[in-house]
């Protein structure tokens, strides 16, 4: 059996469905697995031993220059590469228009997705042959395992086979000696949605109370590098930094943090799946669906209205103390060293 999986974005989508791959590599051991999934996420997939093989796509330069000649030759290719192999089923975990057209387009027998009800957008269930309706109330990693379960496949623990670089864990240790942390917590303030975001002067004001006891290690993308050093000047204290670093890099560095602080956002979810104890501040999204799974994680969220399928008002996340945060660190690595 020949299974494509499609998952193209983002980064903690990505994450979560790492287990359905690991489950149907080892309950069809003699199955060949693919992957398709946009450029700017591959490098998630670098080395996994489950996936024979990655397909790469990269949607969001086609829909930045659909017009230009390269794009569509870069199209062709693309297309040529999912009709290389004849799959016999293609299983669309994003349950997008674009994501389902990827799975008919590979020319797969079959085509598996999510039920209606459980389809961010539902139009993409016309390109679905089967579709699997996952129990109502588990986890996002449980959703995905429905679709792989459909097929007949189990999971006996979930696994999270991240890459794991000899360079990147020489680049973090050369930053950790410059910066001269050994024991550290990582703030990441950033998200994708504001609403998702705790405000900036609450992580400040935060890391003001946790420097008495902890070096703090503050991580974001490059983009959001304003944000954190706006965030680092009002908090001044010298214990808190903040460290650059690529995906790969910030997983290698997940790895050897104490404790990780943040939001729904793709750095919890690395940082989760490499076992890293968390305390996730959580607003418009479930934290019982889309939260850390480790029994000693802290989450606290606002009790707000819930959504997984829009972003929401674009202010930033309230309801939740800067004291509850000190209380749940507290809670946190007290369960670690318990």
């Amino acid at each position: 059996m020949r299974y494509l999986m499609v998952r193209l974005s983002s980064i903690g989508d990505i994450v979560h469905v790492l287990p359905a791959a690991a489950a149907l590599a080892e309950s069809f051991p003699q199955a060949e697995i693919h992957w398709a999934i946009e450029k700017r996420y591959a490098v998630l997939l670098e080395g996994n031993p489950h996936l024979a093989r990655v397909i790469v796509l990269d949607t969001l330069r086609w829909r930045e220059s659909w017009a230009a000649r390269a794009t569509w030759t870069d199209f062709r290719q693309a297309l040529s590469a999912l009709r290389r192999t004849s799959y016999d089923v293609a299983i669309d975990f994003q349950g997008l228009w674009k994501s389902a057209v990827v799975a008919w387009l590979s020319g797969a027998r079959e085509r598996l997705g999510f039920a209606a009800g459980s389809l961010r957008e539902p139009g993409a269930a016309l390109f679905y042959t089967r579709q699997a309706a996952p129990s109502p109330g588990v986890h996002v990693v449980a959703e995905n395992l429905a679709l792989v379960e459909r097929l007949g496949a189990r999971a006996q623990q979930w696994q999270f086979p991240l890459p794991h670089r000899p360079e990147d864990d020489t680049y973090v240790d050369r930053q950790l000696a410059t910066l001269g942390a050994e024991d550290f917590i990582i703030i990441n303030p950033g998200g994708g949605w504001r609403s998702k975001c705790w405000p900036p002067e609450h992580y400040a004001a935060l890391m003001r109370q946790l420097s008495s006891q902890h070096e703090i290690l503050l991580t974001g993308s490059r983009a959001e590098e304003a944000l954190l050093a706006g965030i680092l000047e009002s908090a001044g204290t010298p214990r808190a930094r903040y460290m650059p670093a690529t995906l790969t890099q910030f997983i290698a560095l997940a790895r050897r943090a104490r404790l990780f602080i943040g939001g729904d956002t793709g750095p919890l979810h690395l940082a989760a799946a490499v076992g890293t104890p968390i305390v996730g501040i959580y607003g418009p999204t479930d934290p019982a669906r889309n939260g850390p799974f480790a029994a000693g994680d802290v989450v606290l969220a606002n009790g707000g209205p819930r959504s997984h399928s829009r972003r929401g008002p674009e202010c930033f996340l309230s309801g939740v103390r800067v004291e509850s945060i000190v209380a749940a660190v507290a809670q946190r690595l007290g369960r670690n060293s318990g």
